[in-house]
């Protein structure tokens, strides 16, 4: 029997995090980790191959004394090879005396033809359980784009408002209004122009802009997408 706890309950009120081998709690813990990025206006997956063609899921345990949260950065460090750029914990589910935790993370866009991504589309090739944990990072990474500067960490420094658009747009998995979306981070005080500019094709220069960090216990400033899908 599996026991979910909602994607909603976790974002707000995060499980509070254990150590392997605490007292009182026996069952043995495993951590799941879907990897996912931006890339070409589509979301891709982390799913390397393994030994058979096989493609799976980054996955492992806490070591002893371990937090929960330091076991998933070092899985996921290891599995890809570099850190990620954001890293949460997203449901934990029981079945009999095993606990699966899964953890979501986003990563900039790869590297092109590295074969080790693929289009969350074709998650459809992982077995039932990875899917079901593919489909809830998903909904995760979508909730965190409202209540986090989550996507300003898998751009430069300095970005064109069109490449902001597109991460939003791969996360989400829609298409946003252009003008809207602007007016929205507009709004939301979220970006500042600079002064440099970058040619995108045969059309006019783009400005660059940066990200404004919020200052502590500044008030919330989210930007609402659900009106924005053209």
């Amino acid at each position: 029997m599996a026991l979910d706890i909602s994607i909603d309950m976790i974002l707000i009120e995060p499980m509070p995090s254990r150590t392997a081998g605490r007292a009182g709690f026996r069952a043995s813990v495993t951590i799941d980790i879907v990897l996912l990025a931006p890339s070409g206006g589509r979301l891709v997956l982390f799913a390397p191959q393994e030994e058979r063609g096989r493609r799976a899921l980054p996955t492992g345990a806490p070591r002893g004394g371990e937090s929960l949260e330091n076991a998933a950065v070092r899985i996921a460090r290891a599995s890809l090879g570099s850190a990620v750029a954001w890293l949460e914990q997203v449901i934990t589910r029981m079945e009999g005396d095993v606990a699966t935790v899964l953890f979501a993370g986003l990563v900039a866009a790869p590297d092109a033809g590295d074969d080790a991504w693929i289009p969350r589309d074709r998650a459809s090739t992982l077995g039932a359980t990875a899917r079901r944990e593919v489909d809830d990072a998903a909904t995760a990474a979508g909730i965190w784009l409202d209540r986090t500067p989550v996507a300003f960490r898998l751009l430069p420094g300095a970005f064109t408002l069109s490449e902001l658009q597109e991460v939003y747009e791969a996360i989400l998995g829609r298409t946003l209004h252009k003008a809207s979306f602007r007016r929205a981070l507009q709004s939301a005080r979220l970006v500042m122009p600079t002064r440099e500019w970058r040619s995108e094709g045969r059309g006019r220069p783009a400005q660059l802009y940066k990200f404004v960090p919020r200052a502590p216990k500044a008030s919330r400033r989210g930007v609402r997408f659900d009106w924005l899908t053209s």
